[in-house]
């Protein structure tokens, strides 16, 4: 197990590396620049700034100095947000991401598996086609529209939940959380039901059931199990789908997490805040990778020994 957790670290390391080059350059390259303002910066404030900044420099010089900072653990000043670094807004940031971020990936992972068991279960029955039909809907339907419509309904008129802003209470945490985790709702749902359709037809499932024992023993102890493994495997993909929905519901809601600070450093073009966000989404996604094929090593051996 030691052995394939190495291997799998040692293939992050030049993905990571592949998503801070691309990123760096794809920003730079892009139209504009941090100091085109509508009302344009006179020619020797704007050279004066650049020096500053060490925007003046060949671009390969810029690239140079960012992955030695970067190896310090330095990401840079933000160009937009004077006199503060971007390691402090992504510290500022991330306690709100992450706290909408685990709550909706908790209720995606229970309400996902908990309606693709039931509509495993009831294949062809009311519930199967009830939570197949959501699961569609849910899909469907983008968090831009499905945020504003809750806080429109649940925010504004029956005034249940706050429509914005953020504190900690579950006052402003339900319609954000919900928002985000219904479209990974549907993914998981599905998926488990498959899953288990497919594990329920096998032969040891028919033996268990030969044996005499009682359809929940069956499902609990055979069957639930290797139904769940290609959720494990799914994790990562998931945990990708809530980082990138996080830049929606935070811009629909308000919230100070860090995709604010990415669609306004990209407004902006500021550059080491862009960039530290990207490193700091694609680092998560990348970890998040390595703990499902982690854990779905240790759930089936096969995977860490082929």
């Amino acid at each position: 197990m030691f052995a394939y957790a190495l291997r799998r670290v040692a293939a992050i390391l030049p993905i990571l590396f592949l998503i801070v080059t691309a990123s760096f350059f794809a920003i730079r390259l892009a139209p504009g620049g941090p100091f085109e303002a509508p009302q344009a910066l006179p020619p020797a404030v704007r050279a004066n700034m650049e020096a500053a900044y060490g925007l003046d420099r060949p671009l390969a010089a810029q690239y140079a100095h960012y992955l030695e900072g970067l190896v310090h653990g330095r990401l840079g000043p933000s160009l937009s947000v004077r006199d503060v670094e971007v390691s402090e807004l992504i510290a500022q940031g991330l306690p709100v991401s992450a706290i909408v971020g685990l709550a909706s990936l908790a209720v995606s992972l229970l309400a996902g598996i908990a309606l693709g068991i039931g509509a495993a279960l009831k294949r062809g029955r009311a519930l199967d086609h009830i939570a197949t039909a959501a699961a569609v809907l849910a899909l469907a339907l983008p968090g831009f529209v499905v945020g504003p419509a809750l806080a429109l309904a649940f925010g504004v008129h029956l005034h249940w939940f706050a429509a914005g802003g953020w504190q900690l209470d579950a006052r402003h945490l339900v319609l954000p959380v919900i928002t985000l985790a219904l479209p990974t709702i549907a993914y998981v749902a599905r998926l488990t039901r498959g899953s288990l359709l497919e594990v329920l037809r096998a032969d040891y499932i028919r033996t268990a059931r030969a044996k005499g024992l009682r359809e929940r023993q069956v499902i609990v102890r055979h069957a639930l199990r290797p139904a769940l493994l290609p959720i494990v495997s799914f994790l990562g993909p998931v945990v990708a789908a809530v980082l990138t929905g996080s830049l929606v519901v935070e811009s629909v809601f308000g919230l100070p997490g860090t995709g604010r600070y990415l669609v306004e450093g990209a407004i902006d073009r500021d550059y080491p805040l862009v960039m530290g966000m990207v490193i700091l989404y694609g680092a998560l996604t990348l970890g998040a990778n390595l703990a499902a094929d982690l854990l779905h090593g240790w759930l089936d051996p096969r995977v860490r020994h082929g």
